[in-house]
């Protein structure tokens, strides 16, 4: 599994998100995640997208509007954030979206893959953001 870009900074985004939330009490605005964490703004709001579509940030409107978190840091995974971003966090394609892989029945590396991924899967579901935070 390589996490791209988007990942990464996806991870970046929230974190930074959390940390700036319990200082203020207060929405934080994408100005100033793009500021902590050198990152474009145009960059985050497509993250913020995908983000919020997944129910990890949500958008509060108006004068002192921004991004808080959707749900307390304890609640939220890296596993959350990284599949929100990238999509799927598989090792290889063929474990990706449940779809059958014609070779399954006779692939000798299927296994393999699938203790990987369930490996993978595992640690970054028991990382939360709250330990991410420390």
């Amino acid at each position: 599994m390589l996490i791209s870009t988007k990942g990464r900074y996806a991870l970046r985004m929230v974190i930074a998100l959390a940390k700036l939330e319990d200082l203020r009490k207060s929405p934080i605005s994408l100005k100033d995640i793009a500021e902590a964490e050198c990152v474009s703004m145009k960059y985050l709001e497509q993250l913020a997208r995908c983000l919020s579509a997944a129910d990890i940030i949500t958008s509060v409107r108006g004068k002192y509007g921004g991004y808080r978190l959707a749900h307390p840091a304890e609640e939220i995974t890296a596993g959350d954030i990284l599949r929100a971003a990238e999509g799927s966090t598989a090792p290889v394609s063929c474990l990706e979206g449940g779809a059958e892989c014609p070779r399954e029945s006779v692939c000798t590396t299927v296994s393999f893959w699938r203790g990987l991924d369930n490996v993978i899967e595992q640690y970054i579901d028991n990382v939360s953001l709250s330990e991410l935070l420390k």
